[in-house]
């Protein structure tokens, strides 16, 4: 990376019910890479990049890990999606099974219910439809946070796991919204949920986390940009990395394994393969 440059921003989605992730990866600014995280062989395959935004905050993965559900931009408002929209399609890959226009960046995305429903956020124009999936009402907590990210994206912490708490930590008040999860032997991980004005390498949302020992000792990590409880270890991402942490015990980590540098990826031309 040069001194001008900033490192990959990386967003991860675990399927529930299939070890595969998908990964999205952002940078530069206006180019986005889609990826597929084998997590039993720890591969990672590249399916297409776009040249525009994806909202990861408003995607999500089936639970299969077959299929996904995501809002992309390219600001091309005379086309047939008028500038953005939501789309179906098989992992690692944005080629649309079914497609929504949006219009705007108002709402967008949505969540998968199971394999082949799925809620969508907001009203679309329906352009292509595949017969394969229909649409319904989720049983997690739809509360409205706003037409942005925050309302798919804290209903997808809920689903999985995550705890929304309150804001202070030990005798510490944090800023944003804080969501934990339990680990093993005690600990906990708590993501805390900002926004603000986008500044250079980063957007209007971002996480920060934080590591609980057993018996309370707290661990600040604001240079994870994203951090999940992944097949029994900590999975974190920082500075374009993916690292693996395991819990040795109440109050001992091991050494943090390098998985996948995300940084070196180049935007290329990819069909999909159906």
């Amino acid at each position: 990376m040069t001194a001008k440059s900033f490192p990959a921003r990386v967003h991860i989605i675990i399927a529930r019910d299939n070890p595969y992730a998908i990964v999205i990866r952002r940078g530069p600014a206006k180019k986005t890479c889609i990826l597929g995280w084998d997590r039993s062989q720890n591969t990672f395959t590249v399916g297409q990049w776009l040249k525009g935004r994806i909202y990861e905050r408003r995607a999500d993965l089936s639970p299969d890990g077959t299929h996904w559900i995501y809002f992309a931009m390219n600001g091309i408002w005379n086309s047939e999606t008028k500038g953005s929209w939501t789309a179906i399609a098989k992992t690692p890959y944005l080629k649309a099974l079914d497609l929504m226009g949006k219009g705007d960046t108002y709402l967008g995305g949505g969540l998968f219910i199971d394999n082949r429903t799925y809620w969508l956020n907001g009203e679309h124009d329906d352009l292509k439809s595949s017969g394969e999936f229909r649409q319904g009402e989720p049983d997690v907590n739809l509360r409205y946070y706003g037409g942005e990210c925050l309302s798919v994206y804290y209903p997808r912490l809920e689903r999985d796991g995550w705890i929304m708490r309150s804001t202070t930590v030990g005798e510490i008040k944090y800023k944003g919204t804080l969501f934990e999860k339990e680990l093993a032997e005690g600990w906990k991980l708590i993501k805390v949920c900002l926004s603000g004005g986008p500044s250079e390498g980063r957007g209007c949302y971002w996480d920060e986390h934080l590591l609980v020992q057993a018996e309370g000792t707290i661990d600040p990590y604001p240079s994870w940009e994203w951090a999940d409880w992944v097949d029994e270890t900590i999975c974190y991402v920082e500075r374009g990395c993916l690292y693996r942490i395991n819990i040795m015990s109440s109050d001992l980590l091991g050494e943090a394994k390098l998985l996948h540098d995300f940084n070196g990826y180049k935007f290329e031309t990819k069909i999909a393969p159906y």
